[in-house]
């Protein structure tokens, strides 16, 4: 009969891969990607050499999860967790989300534009970016297929 080694460490019970990418819901090849680029410690293992991490990694994951969907790329996040791992606290996360802030705040204006060209579209009736047959076309595509510039229309 076999029987799991648990193994113990200062947090509590070692977690094994499933367990940890269940509990911060991602899967485990992302658990491993994450670990081959640094942003988790590589895990003890356990006598059977099965992966051992400590319950502390759930938290991290989880904090990279969301520094994600706030929009920073895995690249920042992980330079964002060594300036935090040094140990004292710095600006440096203030001036990256204030970028983010102007990133986004771009993105959104261009967002707003598609948006109101699209709008301009649907309202024109277009039927074809290369052959539109509606009148006053806002889309300047058939006359770019034509080798036309819309200015010399």
């Amino acid at each position: 009969m076999r029987q799991d080694v648990v193994l113990r460490g200062p947090g509590g019970p070692y977690l094994r891969s499933g367990q940890v990418a269940e509990q911060a819901g991602v899967n485990v090849q992302t658990l491993r990607y994450y670990e081959r680029r640094g942003l988790i410690a590589e895990p003890s293992r356990s006598p059977g050499g099965h992966r051992a991490y400590p319950p502390e990694t759930v938290t991290l994951l989880t904090v990279i999860k969301a520094a994600q969907r706030l929009g920073f790329t895995l690249d920042e996040v992980a330079e964002l967790i060594d300036t935090g791992r040094r140990g004292h606290p710095t600006p440096d996360l203030r001036a990256r989300a204030q970028a983010k802030i102007a990133e986004l705040e771009a993105k959104i204006a261009d967002l707003s534009t598609i948006r109101q060209a699209l709008r301009q579209v649907v309202g024109a009736g277009c039927d074809s970016l290369t052959h539109c047959t509606c009148p006053d076309c806002p889309l300047p595509f058939a006359d770019l297929a034509e080798g036309r510039h819309p200015e010399e229309s």
